[in-house]
């Protein structure tokens, strides 16, 4: 019987500097959309995949990351008091049980790869998650649980995958696909960051990955790829054709946003917006209103 995939790795210890001044003080990943924070939107996609531990790789001044998910007892108070219930049953949906989630630095930036490998002994001999906060994915099925329905059929390795514009490959890992079965396709190369006219398809892998614990011996040969850093993409490539599962694309439904950019996130917060009843109409009838008034200035 395969093993459920209960453990997730969150990559977070980047210096997120695309956005300073902002990042100088507050973590990128608890930078809100609306009114969450990043991390709480991969958070909440990954309870619903069945995710049970959650393990951030973090590094100095990530310390508002943490208390983010910790109990606010003052706070909880003052709304019990005020009987705003509404408020205080959100707040304690942010909170995490002792032992649900842990914390390791990477005192290096050396990759992803790297990244991922300083979990290795929390994770132990059992299939992961990796979820990279960045990439914000609205989807009637959150995107992870797709993903875990997927593997449960496949094993292996699993990495998302979206079609991207031709000149954009440079931007991403790159999938040499051997079979396409519609949502899946079976993988026999993977390309990091390469030029439009190298790249072997536009299909390319975004932050959402199921992989085998055989990624950290991988990892261990601390083999640099592009860029000089230790790269996930590599370590996975070397799974391609293996007997025991080998490496899958899989399509997502959904719509993934890219808020590792400002015009992601951007985009991202006017999306979010839209989607809430209360604000629609308000932030519907401003767009509106700013599209005219651009058009008449033209």
């Amino acid at each position: 019987m395969r093993k459920k995939v209960t453990k997730a790795i969150f990559p977070v210890a980047g210096l997120g500097t695309r956005f300073l001044p902002a990042t100088k003080s507050v973590p990128k990943e608890i930078m809100t959309l609306v009114d969450r924070p990043l991390v709480q939107y991969a958070i909440d996609e990954c309870r619903a995949a069945g995710i049970k531990e959650f393990i951030f790789v973090t590094s100095r001044g990530k310390g508002a990351l943490e208390d983010y998910f910790d109990v606010a007892p003052t706070l909880e108070q003052e709304l019990r008091k005020k009987e705003k219930n509404d408020l205080l049953e959100i707040l304690k949906s942010t909170n995490m049980d002792s032992g649900e989630i842990a914390y390791i630095r990477q005192h290096k930036a050396l990759g992803l790869g790297h990244a991922i490998w300083c979990a290795r002994r929390l994770v132990g001999n059992e299939p992961f998650a990796v979820v990279l906060p960045d990439d914000v994915i609205a989807a009637e099925k959150p995107c992870l649980q797709q993903m875990v329905e997927a593997y449960e059929e496949t094993g292996g390795n699993m990495v998302a995958a979206m079609e991207v514009p031709q000149e954009k490959t440079k931007s991403y890992g790159v999938l040499d696909v051997e079979e396409d079965m519609g949502s899946m396709v079976k993988v026999k190369g993977m390309v990091e960051k390469p030029d439009a006219d190298k790249a072997p398809s536009n299909l390319a892998v975004i932050g959402r990955y199921i992989l085998s614990p055989q990624i950290f011996k991988n990892l261990n040969q601390k083999k640099t790829g592009a860029g000089g850093e230790i790269q996930l993409t590599d370590a996975i490539a070397e799974e391609i054709g293996k007997e025991d599962g080998g490496v899958y694309g899989y399509r997502f439904r959904g719509q993934r946003f890219d808020c590792g950019s400002k015009s992601g996130f951007l985009q991202a917060t006017v999306a979010f917006g839209l989607a809430r009843d209360e604000l629609r109409d308000d932030l519907e009838a401003y767009l509106e209103e700013l599209m005219a008034s651009r058009k008449a200035a033209q």
